[in-house]
């Protein structure tokens, strides 16, 4: 049977795998797709309460493609192991290519080997937010998804963009805006001078008469009490 993507329900993706590092129930060095399959079968009580931390769930309908046939990704075409990867669609648009570059562990788990490809955007995927965030898709079968399942690596992300549409090279020939508000705007709404506005009510308070604070009652022998609870109170503000 075959498959695609078909809906999300809204609740934000709880990586399980970061549980269980932090719970250093599996290594952070060790962590991959793998492992939390097979802890997950040694442990099924361990396992249910470990998916119910998740909300996040994927829905998913059947098509009608052979075992020759690739998946089709959010752009609507049959992706292409090693050259399509997923990004965030609210950042990115499709048929984007991207060069990406590092090392990862493709030969083993252990080796280090050099990854320098060009790629296409033509996926995405409710895990993948952010603006320098890719998934690298390497096909179906077996062996691409232990591959797949233990890349967590960082690497050198970079968008290619058309000279055309070089935000930099725009910028620069494009006229700066008018300061705000404009002159026309301005008129309509006419600023006071705040320079005489401030002078004026200075000069106005400085011929008014200042009032003078109320005389303290005198405190008598009858109020020795309420005298030291004021004071107290006092020191405790100071």
């Amino acid at each position: 049977m075959r498959i695609n993507y078909d809906a999300h329900n809204g609740y934000p993706y709880t990586p399980v795998g970061r549980i269980l590092i932090d719970r250093n129930i599996i290594p952070r060095d060790q962590m991959s797709m793998q492992r939390i399959r097979e802890w997950m079968e040694q442990n099924p009580e361990g396992a249910n309460e470990l998916r119910r931390l998740n909300r996040s769930y994927v829905f998913f309908r059947e098509v009608g493609l052979s075992d020759k046939d690739e998946a089709v990704g959010a752009q609507g075409v049959p992706l292409t192991p090693g050259r399509s990867i997923a990004v965030d669609k609210s950042l990115h648009v499709y048929g984007t290519p991207f060069f990406i570059e590092g090392e990862l562990p493709i030969e083993s788990e252990q080796s280090k080997t050099p990854f320098r490809r060009l790629m296409v955007a033509q996926d995405t995927g409710s895990a993948i937010v952010g603006p320098a965030r890719a998934d690298l898709y390497f096909g179906a079968g077996v062996d691409a998804g232990k591959v797949s399942g233990r890349l967590r690596h960082t690497m050198r992300f970079v968008m290619l963009v058309p000279k055309s549409l070089d935000p930099a090279a725009r910028g620069r020939a494009m006229p700066v805006p008018e300061q705000r508000p404009s002159a026309k705007i301005a008129k309509l709404f006419p600023q006071p001078d705040l320079a005489k506005a401030s002078a004026s009510t200075a000069v106005a308070e400085a011929t008014q008469p200042v009032p003078l604070p109320a005389a303290r009652p005198e405190i008598g022998p009858d109020r020795p009490a309420r005298r030291h609870r004021h004071h107290r109170y006092y020191r405790r503000l100071r």
